[in-house]
């Protein structure tokens, strides 16, 4: 799938909003993206994978590793596709049973591949690659589906991991701006923020 028909694809099922929204930093947002929707349409899934896979296949790593929660799909799909074994940070340590942090089998010293669903700060990312690094994983490479283009990247790329983006929001913006998808309103939502 081309990277405009995946742009297309996310803004047709409302995983890409516009609007006016709170985000979880309490800042106001006209944008807001919704890639938990991704679930419930397993073509998209798939195209997202698909689209994830081509940035990272040249990449060298042993195991996969999803963010939580939304990027837990996406890695379960690149490991039944390309035979990857998958490991899972919680995010609550369990307090009962061996109380692992990381769930699957994997040894010290192996490679991780960190997939996320969208970067903006990147703090979600480094949560999860402080607890991998400390159960003696090794990070070198990060892919995901949406660079915000919010320091994130910068973030990321100064503690020498390698970003993988496969799209980011002005591609996303641009593509809607030039599509005939959206509705008068959204389009000038959509023109004031190319604007910028």
């Amino acid at each position: 799938m081309a990277s405009n028909s995946l742009i297309f694809s996310l803004y047709q099922i409302g995983a890409v909003k516009f609007g006016e929204f709170t985000l979880k930093s309490g800042q106001t947002s006209k944008i807001y993206l919704d890639l938990r929707q991704i679930i419930s349409y397993p073509d998209v899934l798939r195209a997202v994978s698909n689209a994830i896979w081509e940035k990272v296949k040249n990449c060298q790593f042993d195991l996969i590793c999803g963010v939580p929660y939304t990027a837990l799909p996406i890695a379960t799909c690149l490991s039944l596709d390309h035979k990857i074994p998958m490991i899972m940070r919680r995010k609550e340590k369990k307090s009962y049973g061996t109380k692992q942090q990381i769930e699957g089998k994997f040894a010290a010293g192996q490679t991780c591949l960190i997939i996320e669903d969208v970067i903006t700060s990147g703090m979600s990312i480094l949560e999860t690659t402080a607890d991998l690094e400390e159960a003696g994983l090794k990070i070198k490479d990060l892919a995901v589906l949406i660079d915000r283009e919010q320091g994130g990247r910068e973030n990321l790329q100064q503690k020498n991991y390698r970003v993988h983006a496969v799209l980011t929001m002005s591609e996303i913006l641009q593509e809607l701006l030039q599509s005939d998808l959206l509705p008068k309103k959204e389009y000038d939502i959509v023109e004031s923020l190319v604007q910028r």
